[in-house]
């Protein structure tokens, strides 16, 4: 299962390359201060994509980034101050009577501040690195979607809930960031045929046993050790990534979500221990992707095994 993947969040690009329209009302909403609301899980990428923006719209996105920030900026410095204190009781009563608790109060509260002043930097930061692009389960990513023919940019939870299903469902199934080809006619039947989008990826991202990599079997008395493998096109190149999306209402209030669908792998996923993939689909297929017909499922299923030709090299990512 993909469980990560670096996405392409340049709004300029994604409007510029494929003819799709920003959803800045989407975006709007995404971003808004309602009464109880969480800070949504966005990368930073995805938020500084709109420095700069010139329409009133894009302005007040920009401010509505700006008091996230700033709220989580607050609750880090306390944080760090909680944790420094900590800290220092911790030191002195070490120095006092050395006992495991005091380590471990050290240990926790040492990991709390680098993890702190670690966000804080990323928040300061102005430039944009690798990871910044980044999306796991249950992160935003921008999603190119059809509305009456038109490609639209719509913000989507990498972790799709479908308009049957209840909140907690998420929990139960924290799976259903990816959709199983051999159940799209199954559980994800009201999305497959109906709500179809793409997510544009430069790499992706997943867990592979490190006996399976190596291609061999694990030793005697060997236990089996997970790796974590960054798969990229080469040449390097974006992908378009074949999903389904829902939109989701509820006393919690209103989701949009998605989920990547994936396949059998291809020979340079499945020699490097992996036996699910992604599904990259053509460029020239995107608009009949995007614009599905429920009565001829066949014609989707085409789409998905005439899929982009790429060949993927990987390593071990960071």
């Amino acid at each position: 299962m993909c469980y990560s993947a670096q996405i392409r969040a340049d709004y300029t690009k994604l409007v510029r390359e494929f003819g799709a329209t920003l959803s800045l009302d989407e975006f709007a909403q995404l971003y808004a201060h309602d009464a109880g609301k969480q800070r949504p899980k966005t990368p930073k990428a995805m938020d500084d994509g709109f420095i700069g923006a010139r329409t009133p719209l894009g302005q007040d996105i920009v401010a509505r980034i700006q008091q996230w920030h700033a709220e989580e900026m607050q609750t880090l410095d306390q944080e760090l101050r909680v944790q420094s204190a900590r800290l220092k009781q911790a030191e002195e009563s070490l120095a006092h009577r050395p006992t495991q608790k005091a380590r471990n109060e050290i240990r926790i509260a040492g990991n709390r501040i680098d993890r702190a002043q670690a966000r804080l930097a990323d928040l300061h930061r102005s430039g944009l690195l690798p990871r910044d692009s980044r999306i796991f389960p249950g992160v935003y990513a921008p999603v190119i979607v059809s509305e009456h023919g038109q490609r639209v940019i719509k913000p989507m939870r990498y972790q799709c809930r479908l308009p049957d299903k209840p909140a907690r469902n998420d929990a139960l199934y924290p799976g259903t960031y990816n959709a199983r080809r051999d159940s799209l006619e199954a559980y994800w039947k009201n999305a497959f045929g109906h709500h179809h989008g793409v997510v544009v990826v430069q790499s992706f991202y997943e867990h592979v046993p490190r006996h399976a990599m190596e291609q061999r079997t694990l030793a005697p008395g060997e236990n089996a050790q997970n790796v974590v493998l960054e798969f990229r096109p080469r040449p390097q190149r974006d992908l378009l990534i074949a999903c389904l999306w829902s939109e989701w209402e509820g006393p919690e209030g209103r989701l949009l979500s998605f989920a990547a669908i994936t396949d059998e792998p291809p020979r340079d996923v499945a020699e490097a221990g992996h036996d699910r993939c992604i599904v990259p689909i053509r460029r020239e297929n995107l608009d009949a992707w995007l614009n599905p017909d429920p009565d001829d499922l066949g014609a989707l299923y085409r789409i998905l095994d005439d899929r982009e030709p790429v060949e993927l090299g990987y390593e071990e990512a960071a």
